[in-house]
């Protein structure tokens, strides 16, 4: 077993593990690592916790002190000296006229390198900027441009919905949206209603994502032909958080729309028979005493149902009688299909594994 800890760099940022060695670290503890850009001071944000060495890829950098006091009022006289190289970096941009926007100017912990980071629409030549600056600071200067993405998070606002930006509060990293996210959930394409402070698609089409693929594999699409306790119809609109579909019954002279439950329908096939499963609870099993009775009602109730379109008939495609079996047999419910883009496919059976 290793022993790792989770430490963050900035207040809002991406975790990296170390190796905590013989120190007795804490969340809240601030501690001195050592990283791929230099010495850094960082908070801790996940106590010492042991992992399998099989998950390991590579040996983890050790932890080099717990912050002293002197540490941590470095680390705030890096905060002061950033806001005054700011200030003094704008002006040189402004002397240069460089089409560039400065964002944030990061201290290294030690002062051995200064990071400016900087938005722009393309290339800028910043060469000259860079020897003014080196000039001025007398250490290794570093320009990088970032996104427009990472312009919010560093800044931080309001979103449309009121609240501050989730990249500035708590999301350590951006996932990937796409447009197709917006079209499974039903949202308006306007590129103002789904799009955030940056410019980009909001990030919070991602949080219900997962829900709205699963609801979709379940659901029959547009357009799909569907059998119904009804009979076979259309369908017209899919609500997929309430599990209903809008159908159209009926042929062009009686036309009629229907709402059912996604468990109420099937996928149409040539011969079928309407569906009955949302009709299980209300048939009743006939007992041996009522089946005479029932056999004489029946002709009535066929000549009753025959003028009716889109219906149910009682007789099949032969034209012979349903076995009684079948008349005392209550249906039973689609339970074991799924939809995929008006197709049905066969759900995994769900049986509980040994323990």
């Amino acid at each position: 077993m290793t022993k790792i800890v989770g430490v963050r760099f900035k207040p809002v940022g991406k975790m990296y593990y170390f190796d905590p060695l013989d120190f007795e670290i804490h969340i809240g503890d601030h501690v001195i690592v050592e990283t791929s850009r230099g010495i850094e001071f960082g908070e801790v944000i996940q106590g010492i916790k042991e992992i399998d060495e099989k998950n390991v890829t590579k040996p983890f950098k050790g932890v080099i002190r717990i912050a002293t006091r002197e540490d941590i009022e470095r680390h705030k006289e890096n905060r002061i000296k950033e806001k005054e190289a700011y200030d003094i970096c704008n002006e040189k941009i402004e002397k240069h006229g460089l089409t560039m926007k400065l964002i944030e100017v990061e201290y290294a912990f030690d002062r051995s390198k200064i990071l400016f980071y900087f938005t722009a629409d393309g290339r800028v030549d910043f060469r000259e900027l860079v020897k003014d600056l080196a000039a001025v600071f007398r250490t290794r200067i570093e320009l990088r441009q970032i996104g427009v993405r990472d312009e919010s998070k560093t800044l931080g606002s309001v979103g449309i919905c009121g609240r501050n930006l989730c990249c500035s509060q708590f999301l350590d990293e951006f996932v990937p949206v796409s447009i197709k996210m917006a079209k499974e959930q039903g949202l308006s394409l306007n590129p103002s209603k789904i799009s955030g402070v940056c410019g980009r698609l909001m990030c919070c089409l991602k949080y219900e994502q997962d829900v709205y693929e699963e609801l979709i594999a379940e659901s029959p699409k547009a357009g799909a032909r569907v059998m119904t306790p009804d009979g076979a119809g259309t369908v017209m609109n899919v609500a997929l958080l309430r599990g209903k579909v809008l159908v159209r019954l009926g042929s062009d002279d009686d036309v009629k729309h229907k709402e059912f439950g996604v468990s109420e329908i099937e996928p149409y096939r040539e011969g079928m028979e309407p569906s009955q499963a949302s009709k299980k609870e209300e048939e009743p099993v006939l007992s041996e005493s009522l089946e005479e009775n029932a056999q004489e009602t029946e002709p009535q109730q066929k000549k009753h149902d025959h003028g009716k379109r889109g219906q149910g008939r009682r007789r099949n495609r032969s034209g012979s009688k349903p076995k009684k079996d079948e008349e005392t047999k209550p249906a039973e419910k689609n339970n074991g299909k799924k939809y995929y883009r008006g197709r049905m496919r066969n759900k995994p059976s769900q049986t509980p594994k040994e323990t």
